[in-house]
């Protein structure tokens, strides 16, 4: 009788191995970053070809392998880092399983040009179809060039699972931004189908916050700098004017490598909370130091994840440095300064947008952990007004009108019949706004209360889907068109969905190398927002499709009618609230935005007179 449990073939192992720690190109392309730095590079330089599916190539300036270190450094578990358990614990490089270039090897078709620096000839090795070594010598630049052919071509179920080449190079961009941005002194090139993309000189941690963001990023930036014999944390932190509803630019790294960090990443929220509302991330690049013994790297294959030693004294500790640095420019409410005038000055300097409150006191009732919605009163007494509204007819007729909540545009109004919406009115004999937020109104019941937002999200979704569906744009021209230079991860996607952007009512002309001109948009967008709803349309999008692998259509959708739809924060008259519940309850499902958040709640009469002691 045969066994039923077998050994599996190296051949097979190397490759389910492999997927541990290549899971896509831009796996590789961190790999191989961080060779190249614990190489002691100074010029390092990235090529890539059809989103890394071609190619990935990462050449530097390091110290180079010998011929002999060359050919064991693609075996499994060959590491120059560590050679026993204390090692590990006091780890500083960022590599150190010597697994990186064995899978590698096992998913790709793999050369390694290599020289030292005293030598006067190199070795080449590389790995055919085969999976035969072979091996020459030569004389190549010093340093390492490690380049990989054809990712995944012997593994095709793991090369169908990637994702277009304009969501796989984003991502390889992202990779390439994070480890560049934690090591500034070294330069940094990226070239993408043999086009020069980045050109990161070395310099200083400001210097690459430049090159990586903006010119003037600086600007909205608020110093973080704190030293203690356990632990130092520096970097920058966002100004409340750079908060943003996704949370793709928070960068933490620990001892200079990027990391992931649940415990940290929440206490930097809860530094910020006066200033947060709900969906809200802040910008932030942190640099946290600390001895090796007192944290575990070895969590995860990726090495993104970590462990701490002692979680609760770092979360208090970046807590307290956060709230000192919003605190010494003058950004957090109930503190007081000896000199008003300086402190009025610079606030007037902080780009507040609209949705910011001028007093910024009663933001902790915002709270979720304070919120009252569902711990003081029942499930039955805050039903989601599905028996207390009327009827809707979700088949209306829509036409064009005037729409109120912007003078700068117009939108088209999903209408009710007139019976309807002569019924809708008389059930809201009053109606008002709360903290420029939520709209109350009296029902038979009780209390109405809609998160505008939300409502207005419900409506052009619904809007956006028919608009995608009829494949009949409509766009406003652009008095002035916008010309936008946009990195090539976000100008490959921006071609990926614009067919999808047109039938919404964008008119998008491409102009040379990663330009753009919006020559028209659709009626929803806020005149002079253009560029910047554009840009947040393409990141929730890219977002959507890594962690939430959302159908195209429903993505866009989604992505459109969250960055288009009125904010907290606008204020909005009677008839504009009238008209905003006149288009929700038309909608298919009012009660719910397209993201699961409740748009809707009624707090009952009944509910009222209990929590005032009445007995009738």
């Amino acid at each position: 009788m045969s066994n039923k449990i077998q050994i599996l073939p190296e051949n097979l192992a190397n490759k389910i191995a492999a997927g541990e720690v290549i899971q896509r190109p831009d796996s590789a392309v961190k790999e191989l970053l961080e060779n190249a730095i614990d190489a002691e590079a100074i010029t390092i330089e990235v090529m890539i070809k059809r989103a890394g599916k071609a190619l990935i190539q990462v050449c530097d300036d390091g110290i180079g392998m010998s011929e002999d270190d060359v050919v064991i450094s693609i075996q499994k578990h060959a590491t120059s880092k560590i050679s026993k358990y204390e090692d590990l614990e006091a780890i500083r490089t960022l590599g150190f399983r010597g697994e990186a270039l064995s899978s590698m090897a096992a998913v790709s078709q793999l050369e390694i040009r290599t020289e030292q620096k005293d030598d006067e000839i190199g070795t080449l090795v590389r790995i055919d179809e085969y999976g035969k070594l072979i091996k020459e010598k030569g004389s190549f630049a010093k340093g390492t060039c490690v380049s990989l052919k054809n990712l995944f071509y012997n593994t095709p179920a793991r090369r169908n699972f990637l994702k277009t080449d304009a969501t796989e190079l984003k991502h390889i961009i992202d990779t390439f931004n994070k480890v560049s941005l934690s090591h500034p002194k070294i330069y940094f090139k990226f070239f993408n189908d043999d086009e020069l993309i980045f050109d990161y000189p070395a310099g200083t941690l400001e210097n690459r916050i430049e090159s990586i963001f903006a010119d003037n990023m600086l600007d909205a930036l608020i110093p973080v700098e704190e030293k203690t014999d356990y632990m130092n944390v520096h970097g920058f932190i966002g100004k409340p004017s750079l908060l943003k509803k996704s949370k793709g630019e928070q960068y933490l790294f620990l001892n200079s490598r990027y990391v992931i960090s649940k415990q940290i990443n929440h206490a930097v929220f809860s530094a910020y909370e006066n200033f947060l509302e709900k969906g809200d991330y802040p910008f932030f690049i942190l640099f946290v130091e600390i001895d090796p013994h007192h944290i575990d790297v070895n969590v995860h294959p990726s090495k993104l994840e970590v462990r701490f030693e002692n979680e609760k004294d770092i979360y208090t500790f970046v807590v307290a440095v956060i709230k000192k640095s919003l605190g010494l420019h003058d950004l957090v409410p109930n503190m007081s300064f000896s000199e008003s005038n300086i402190q009025t000055e610079k606030l007037k300097k902080v780009a507040f947008s609209k949705t910011e409150r001028d007093d910024f006191s009663d933001r902790p009732s915002f709270k979720e952990k304070t919120s009252s919605a569902k711990t003081n009163f029942s499930d039955k007494e805050i039903d989601l007004l599905f028996s207390s509204l009327p009827d809707i007819d979700t088949h209306s007729k829509s036409e064009s009108v005037d729409h109120p909540f912007r003078e700068t545009r117009q939108r088209e109004i999903v209408h009710t019949d007139a019976k309807f919406t002569s019924k809708l009115l008389e059930e809201f004999p009053f109606i008002i706004q709360l903290h420029n937020k939520y709209i109350l109104s009296q029902i038979k019941t009780g209390l109405m209360i809609i998160d505008q937002h939300v409502a207005h999200e419900r409506i052009l979704y619904e809007k956006a889907l028919k608009r995608l569906d009829a494949d009949l744009p409509f766009s406003q021209q652009l008095l002035f068109p916008k010309t936008i230079e946009l990195d090539p991860g976000r100008y490959q996607i921006l071609k990926e969905i614009d067919t999808f952007l047109n039938k919404l009512g964008f008119d998008i002309k491409y102009s040379g190398k990663n330009t753009i001109v919006i020559v028209g948009v659709t009626d929803d967008i806020i005149a002079g927002s253009e560029e910047k709803v554009l840009l947040e349309i393409i990141d929730e999008y890219a977002d959507n499709q890594r962690e939430k692998e959302l159908e195209e259509k429903d993505n866009i959708a989604k992505s459109y009618s969250c960055h288009t739809a009125i904010k907290a924060g606008d204020k909005l008259s009677e008839r504009e609230m009238r008209l905003l519940i006149d288009q929700l309850f038309a909608t298919s499902m009012p009660y719910v935005c397209p993201h699961g958040r409740p748009v809707v709640i009624k707090i009952s009469l009944d509910e009222f007179d209990r929590r005032f002691g009445r007995t009738s």
